[in-house]
């Protein structure tokens, strides 16, 4: 089920209140990333739709509290929140597993990823048989990425028998400088990131 927009927000604000009565908006704010002036608007929606109640307090200052409906609201969100993170890597296991049965059939068996990512980390746990000798990433701050080694640039790479491309971030550089410097049927892109090379450039953000 997709996601309506600010239901993440809303959630966060939910947990924030009922872990502390005694939140302030600009704490509120600090922990959302957001400025100070959409928390105010992300918490009276809130008031509106009367998941949270206010009450002033001595010293011109507010206690906010979940109201009934807002303990369902979160206990609702945090269950659909649990459902798509669950989906999401089922999908994404199923996915990897189909680019390594692939890989098994063709004699492939020692793999480099594209992409320092959840994927990647999947890739690891799902990999059994076959070899990960590391991970490409062009924007990479760090020389090691689950316990194996971390390279710049697609010739820094050791040779390998296939890629498996695992990028979430700026997908679409990495992806060219692979299709650059490997033969494309290698270049194995698992189902659940083909949407991701579809997008148009300016969709990225």
């Amino acid at each position: 089920m997709k996601r309506e927009p600010g239901e993440a927000r809303t959630l966060e604000i939910l947990e924030a209140i009922e872990a502390r009565r005694d939140v302030t908006q600009r704490r509120l704010a600090d922990q959302l990333g957001v400025a100070l002036g959409l928390a105010n608007s992300y918490l009276r929606r809130c008031v509106r739709k009367g998941l949270v109640k206010i009450q002033q307090a001595p010293a011109n200052r507010y206690v906010y509290y979940l109201t009934p409906q807002g303990l369902a609201e979160k206990s609702r969100l945090t269950a659909e929140y649990l459902r798509s993170s669950f989906d999401y890597y089922h999908r994404a296991g199923q996915a990897v597993g189909e680019c390594f049965a692939r890989c098994e059939a063709q004699g492939w068996r020692r793999l480099v990823l594209a992409g320092m990512s959840e994927i990647s980390e999947i890739a690891s746990i799902r990999a059994h048989d076959l070899e990960l000798l590391g991970t490409i990433d062009l924007g990479a701050k760090v020389p090691r990425f689950i316990g194996r080694p971390v390279w710049t640039s697609t010739a820094a790479a050791p040779p390998c028998d296939a890629v498996l491309f695992t990028a979430l971030a700026e997908p679409l550089d990495l992806y060219a400088a692979l299709l650059a410097a490997y033969p494309a049927e290698r270049v194995l892109v698992p189902e659940i990131l083909k949407p991701v090379l579809d997008a148009p450039p300016e969709a990225e953000a």
